[in-house]
């Protein structure tokens, strides 16, 4: 385990907050809020078939938000609006080494799901909402050039479905 600070906790585990996720039923009206509105800018997005959600990441002041909307009507999100409603969906928190994480929480007695460590451009668990007073908390770690603005397709291309994620890569289809 790894070092901690006086009061047990890991030390150096979060390195940052990297953003705030909302489940949406309708992307571009969300997206109309957050850019035409608020003033935030597209960083990228597509659509990930394999658990049938779109999102949109957006860098709003020194923040990001991600919109989250299904576009399966089977998906885990679309069972989550239906169940509890559009609004927060979790938060992510970037680490330096998520494998070590998931050892160090575990100790601290700590439950995660849906470990993922098989891409080194993203690897990502969750904490379970049971230990986190209800809030879902993505815990993170990512390539130094994972999330970087993109200049190959637009909002446009997101909200019609012209960008899909292969590889951990939002791509033109």
């Amino acid at each position: 385990m790894r070092a901690t600070d006086g009061a047990g906790r890991v030390a150096g585990s979060v390195t940052s907050v990297d953003h705030v996720a909302i489940a949406v039923r309708d992307l571009a009206a969300a997206a109309h809020l957050f850019v035409d509105v608020l003033g935030a800018t597209l960083m990228y997005g597509g659509d990930n078939d394999a658990t049938g959600v779109r999102i949109l990441k957006l860098a709003l002041a020194d923040f990001r938000v991600e919109l989250m909307q299904p576009i399966s009507d089977d998906s885990r999100l679309a069972r989550d609006l239906d169940r509890r409603g559009e609004g927060f969906h979790h938060v992510t928190l970037m680490v330096d080494d998520v494998a070590r994480t998931v050892s160090d929480l575990a100790a601290a007695g700590l439950t995660t799901v849906g470990t993922d460590l098989a891409s080194p451009r993203w690897s990502e668990t969750f904490l379970s909402p049971r230990d986190t007073f209800g809030a879902l908390v993505q815990v993170a770690s990512a390539s130094d050039d994972f999330g970087a603005r993109v200049d190959e397709y637009t909002l446009d291309d997101v909200l019609a479905g012209r960008v899909a994620w292969v590889d951990k890569v939002a791509c033109l289809r």
